[in-house]
């Protein structure tokens, strides 16, 4: 079975991956926020009043939508980077899913996201609490030849 590369053996894979993982978090949150405030005038404005969960909602449809397309959102596509299952495969959408929601009941709890922080910048792999649950791992994409 193939995994994931070794970050003892392949530490070009992992080099980078915390802050290029933060630089994508903003670059898909202010994406996000831009795609709101476009959707916002044809809720003739009523969006005002529910306006985070129209973030959620979108910000989770984005979230599934690229991880599925690409094994990346638009902001990893960015830093050069994508997530892999354990078996080294792109993401299906099922586990794009899986993942996005992860990520968003981490958000949504601090506690669980100050844990996910701190072990995407400990662990050998770079994997966030989601990611350690599903298997997952964020690695720099390989280049095409």
């Amino acid at each position: 079975m193939t995994q994931t590369p070794d970050p003892d053996s392949q530490p070009e894979f992992y080099t980078g991956v915390p802050t290029k993982r933060l630089f994508a978090w903003v670059v898909d949150a202010l994406f996000t926020l831009i795609a709101c405030l476009v959707i916002l005038p044809f809720t003739a404005f009523t969006g005002i009043f529910f306006f985070p969960l129209m973030l959620l909602i979108i910000g989770f449809v984005y979230r599934v939508s690229t991880l599925t397309s690409g094994s990346a959102t638009f902001g990893m596509r960015l830093v050069g980077m994508e997530l892999r299952t354990a078996g080294d495969k792109r993401l299906d959408a099922g586990t794009a899913f899986a993942h996005t929601l992860g990520y968003t009941v981490s958000v949504a709890m601090a506690p669980l996201q100050l844990i996910s922080i701190a072990l995407m910048c400990t662990t050998p792999r770079g994997q966030g609490l989601s990611d350690m649950v599903l298997g997952t791992v964020a690695l720099n994409r390989r280049t095409e030849i």
